[in-house]
């Protein structure tokens, strides 16, 4: 099985939450009818940061959504358990690890330089290790399907992070 999809990645570090959106991609092969081990990668580019504030004059809450140049690559692997392999519909429970590497670039453009230097940067300062446990449902119809998924990405830096990761897209059967 190989697809494509969008991902949405809410970074919560102490204090803040940054909400990204992405592409990625994934690759499946099957060890047995009811286990696949699975590849993925994907890069989140779209980014706000949102922070609240309140006036000390007047009392009241205002909300503003500041850019950021943070842009997260994340690899993982691991095996996808699949209940419905071969059906219509197919739910699976994945638990997979690999690494998150958080680079930076210009906040206000995205290029193909900033992908290439965030795969080159990979093992340095920014690449810390990654856990995702996950859930997801594909629907079929032949060997075209969709793929919705979400879960908790975690990765270790002075500490666990927990982060919200959902994905939607294509995906082909082969």
């Amino acid at each position: 099985e190989i697809g494509v999809y969008g991902s949405y990645l809410r970074f919560t570090p102490p204090g803040s939450t940054i909400n990204f959106g992405g592409v990625g991609g994934h690759l499946d092969g099957n060890a047995n009818r009811w286990v696949a081990l699975e590849a993925q990668m994907d890069y989140d580019f779209a980014r706000n940061y949102t922070t609240t504030a309140s006036s000390n004059s007047g009392g009241g809450i205002s909300t503003s959504f500041v850019k950021t140049g943070l842009r997260p690559l994340t690899g993982l692997f691991g095996p996808k358990f699949e209940v419905g392999a071969g059906h219509a519909v197919t739910a699976y429970v994945t638990g997979q690890v690999g690494f998150i590497d958080f680079t930076t670039s210009n906040p206000n453009n995205v290029s193909s330089t900033d992908f290439a230097n965030a795969v080159d940067s990979i093992g340095g300062s920014g690449t810390h290790f990654a856990a995702y446990p996950g859930a997801g449902l594909e629907f079929f119809g032949g060997p075209i399907g969709l793929r919705i998924s979400a879960g908790d990405e975690l990765y270790l830096a002075n500490g666990m992070h927990n982060n919200l990761r959902a994905t939607i897209g294509p995906t082909i059967r082969f």
